[in-house]
């Protein structure tokens, strides 16, 4: 699809999901990031979600999954009709995602602050049985470095050049504190580029461009937080 075309089929995808409307902002802030991750990417697919070579995607900022949801519709991972009941007493859908009930989900998750952490923990593990050709990605809110588990996890993976971990971060200006020289500035040892979050292109050369011996991480710039 272009990307007229998918933006298009993402939004009608998304309007089926209702009940969650505080964390709009959220799920839309990561709409682009996702699409292109598997659109363009990941090597993974509705038919290999068990598949031991496949890419990692870990959704960190996991209290607005709607995005996930109507990309993992999209791709066929799951039954677009699962949209129309988010949350709902007998639905697979909730307002976090759950691994165990979501096909192509990789990690529950939703209590911010412990994706970088699980994300290394599965590179690691990955490196550990001999599996060198899967890449894991992260994709992590602004708000969510100001939690201390993730500046560990950013500091070993630096540290250890854990390269087969990259991090996305969506940066819409809803950090409490900010930081000195940007967000790219706290990723020591990292590789990293900034680009327009909304910009298929330029988000799909950012996530390609990781470095043989380091993490990387890019940072997607989309509209601030209302």
């Amino acid at each position: 699809m272009t990307v007229t075309t998918a933006t298009d089929r993402l939004d009608e995808l998304l309007r089926r999901i209702t009940g969650d409307e505080k964390h709009a902002p959220s799920a839309h802030s990561t709409l682009d990031v996702i699409w292109v991750l598997y659109d363009r990417v990941l090597r993974v697919g509705p038919d290999r979600v068990d598949d031991p070579d496949r890419d990692r995607f870990l959704l960190s900022k996991g209290h607005g999954p709607a995005a996930f949801y109507a990309v993992l519709a999209a791709k066929g991972f799951i039954p677009e009709e699962w949209l129309d009941d988010v949350a709902g007493p007998t639905s697979r859908l909730g307002h976090h995602p759950d691994r165990l009930l979501v096909p192509g989900v990789e990690i529950g998750s939703g209590s911010l602050g412990h994706g970088l952490g699980l994300g290394v923990g599965t590179a690691l593990g990955l490196r550990a049985q001999g599996l060198t050709n899967p890449r894991v990605y992260v994709l992590v809110g602004d708000a969510e470095l100001d939690e201390g588990s993730n500046h560990e996890a950013i500091a070993y993976a630096g540290a250890t050049g854990l390269d087969t971990i990259t991090a996305i971060v969506i940066d819409n200006q809803s950090t409490t504190h900010g930081w000195p020289g940007g967000i790219a500035s706290r990723f020591h040892g990292w590789s990293s580029t900034t680009v327009d979050g909304r910009d298929h292109d330029a988000i799909e050369r950012a996530v390609r461009s990781h470095e043989p011996g380091r993490p990387h991480v890019v940072v997607a710039v989309v509209q601030p937080k209302n």
